[in-house]
């Protein structure tokens, strides 16, 4: 179970101000992956609740819209603090009912908030601006102004950072929400309702429903009353989102599926290749948007890069995410572990040898050995599925042309990696690889300053960045006339 001490556990909806259950009072259980228990039960809320959350933001929207951008600032600096005084606590939840290392759950506490303060500051630069009128007696102006309520729809991969990059920026601009947080991990969405209300977040502009996902959705991107839809989440959902609120012309961004390569050339410093991949990899077991699907490594360091990556894989320490020097904790759950063992199984029957892993961990369950697997062809289902798992492919390429060709050689566009010490090898490999991210030499590269956001099938805007905040204003142009100029 949860620590019985540890107070940010809700089981219920915050809506308009009010911890409520769901009206039927269904509920949801919710498990530690790493353990098989049940931590806890959540309401199964529906329609009706989403539409009373709806209704309570957009009653909260008019008063909230008009607050400063100072004093919403400092309402967002004060959940920053808040979160980072009670890290521990909200990182034990976090690992409980994902299954990450706390190590982890600690960095993704820390940079969710990081993620607060940046918006924050960006509150205040929100600028509108005075364009030079073609009429003499006519003065032009544009203005920004908060889109209207905002709907959050959150996975389960990064449960509390994913709804900061979301949260941030709608505060920021003078937006409320709704939000719909992923039902295996809903515990960290819920914990955002009592941050919101430490900071003195008026009653209304965050509202939190959690339960059945197709009617939540549904209500949220068909709701006249909502503005904009946020997701982050597979593209196949994202695309349904798209279509449903494309009915009332609503204001999107989408974070969706990758296949992100991770190129290392001749030229690469192999060591801080190898390096770069364990971060890109195996954080969070592999189950990021960001992570590595695919190594193409050039045929002169190819066996070389291989075998380092395999012993540094058999290195990494599996188990409970609360153990003590846990580095990869289980997949969120059994369907996640059968799903790996398929990808596994395709390589292995079409050529692919196995360096590391290959199997479920000896802990049973969801966890499963982190995995290298040699010779990848473009026929093995990995070269174009996300893996969203431990599993490392490793495929060969001769030239830079090639391996270009190979990295781009898919419908998502969301982030890359490359190694080179070649300065001009840089430049060109940036410029031709096809996504919204370019990690060089460098296997982490999120966050708050930048903007986060791909292309292709990859997404659509950018979280993050000055950039993220935009996603969430809409522009109004004045013409003044009449003036007696």
């Amino acid at each position: 179970m949860l620590k019985p001490n540890n107070p940010y556990v809700r089981n219920a909806n915050l809506i308009g101000g009010d911890w409520v259950a769901a009206d039927n009072g269904a509920t949801i259980a919710v498990d530690n992956p790493a353990t098989g228990e049940t931590i806890g039960h959540v309401p199964q809320s529906g329609r009706a609740e989403t539409i009373r959350a709806v209704e309570a933001a957009k009653a909260a929207f008019p008063a909230f819209s008009k607050t400063t951008a100072n004093q919403r600032a400092a309402w967002l600096r004060a959940m920053h603090a808040y979160m980072l005084d009670n890290q521990q606590a909200l990182a034990e939840i976090l690992t409980m009912e994902m299954g990450k290392p706390l190590a982890e759950a600690k960095g993704e506490i820390a940079i969710g908030a990081a993620y607060l303060l940046w918006f924050a500051e960006e509150a205040r630069r929100v600028y509108g601006e005075v364009v030079p009128s073609p009429w003499g007696d006519r003065r032009i102006l544009t203005t920004l102004e908060p889109v209207g309520v905002v709907a959050a729809i959150t996975p389960w991969n990064f449960p509390s950072s994913m709804l900061a990059r979301k949260i941030g920026p709608a505060i920021a601009a003078g937006c409320t929400s709704v939000i719909k947080p992923a039902s295996q991990t809903p515990y960290s969405g819920l914990a955002w309702g009592m941050i919101a209300e430490a900071a003195g977040l008026p009653k209304g502009v965050m509202n939190i429903v959690t339960g059945k996902a197709s009617e939540i959705g549904e209500v949220l991107c068909t709701h006249p009353d909502v503005a904009k839809v946020t997701f982050t989440g597979s593209t196949e959902v994202g695309i349904k989102l798209m279509q449903m609120a494309a009915g009332t012309v609503k204001k999107v961004s989408m974070e969706l599926g990758g296949n992100a390569p991770f190129l290392v050339f001749d030229s690469a410093d192999i060591d801080r290749a190898v390096a770069g991949a364990m971060a890109a990899k195996y954080r969070n077991s592999g189950q990021t948007c960001v992570c590595a699907n695919r190594f193409l490594v050039q045929a002169g360091v190819y066996d070389e890069f291989c075998a380092k990556l395999a012993a540094a894989s058999d290195a990494l320490k599996v188990g409970n995410g609360l153990d003590d020097g846990v580095q990869q904790g289980p997949l969120i759950d059994a369907k996640a572990a059968a799903a790996t063992e398929t990808f596994v199984a395709d390589a292995v029957s079409k050529g692919g040898r196995v360096l590391a892993g290959g199997k479920r961990h000896a802990l049973g369950g969801s966890f499963f050995e982190p995995t290298v697997i040699a010779d990848a062809t473009p026929d093995m289902r990995f070269a174009r599925e996300e893996i969203f798992g431990p599993v490392s492919p490793v495929f060969k390429f001769e030239t830079e042309e090639q391996a270009l060709a190979m990295a781009n050689d898919t419908e998502y566009g969301l982030a890359c990696y490359f190694y080179t010490r070649d300065l001009g090898q840089t430049i060109r490999v940036m410029e031709g690889l096809k996504y919204g991210i370019v990690g060089v030499n460098e296997g982490i590269v999120t966050t708050p300053e930048a903007p986060f956001g791909g292309i292709k099938q990859s997404g659509l805007g950018s979280e993050g960045g000055s950039q993220g905040i935009k996603e969430y204003l809409s522009v109004k142009y004045i013409c003044i006339g009449g003036l007696g100029l």
